[in-house]
């Protein structure tokens, strides 16, 4: 099995951090919409690349995580606020828990998300680290 459509559907947002624009009311939407909840049809949806710069807004520590990141577990889970507005869940990596604090600017990091199986599909995608 090579994956669900859903898995190829995402990979420009997984892997480039591909959003969307209303340029009518010029507000940032990640994942992307189709139609603007704001503008509703008078809204013009365009595709808008994110930095993959932002701040931590929230976060928690996952200790008990869902099937397939069990591997993973501990590991520390944020609301990253990106610096064009949009928020997004994703996992901070590459520190202690006791280094991250809500304001610290972080920066996307390309990572492998989870694999289908020991011979099966490996899922990349974005996660964030804290900035230098």
């Amino acid at each position: 099995m090579l994956g669900s459509p859903s898995s190829w559907r995402r990979i420009p947002e997984r892997y480039g951090l591909i959003g969307s624009r209303c340029e009518t009311c010029k507000t940032n939407y990640f994942p992307s919409r189709q139609i603007c909840p704001v503008c509703r049809r008078r809204g013009k949806i365009v595709e808008k690349a994110y930095t993959g710069k932002g701040k931590i807004y929230s976060f928690t520590k996952v200790n008990v995580p869902p099937a397939g990141f069990e591997i993973e577990a501990p590991y520390m889970l944020a609301i990253i606020e990106l610096d064009e507005g949009p928020k997004l869940t994703a996992q901070v990596v590459d520190c202690e828990e006791r280094d991250v604090k809500i304001g610290l600017p972080v920066r996307m990091v390309f990572r492998k998300i989870q694999e289908s199986g020991r011979e099966g599909l490996i899922h990349y995608g974005f996660k964030f680290a804290l900035s230098k």
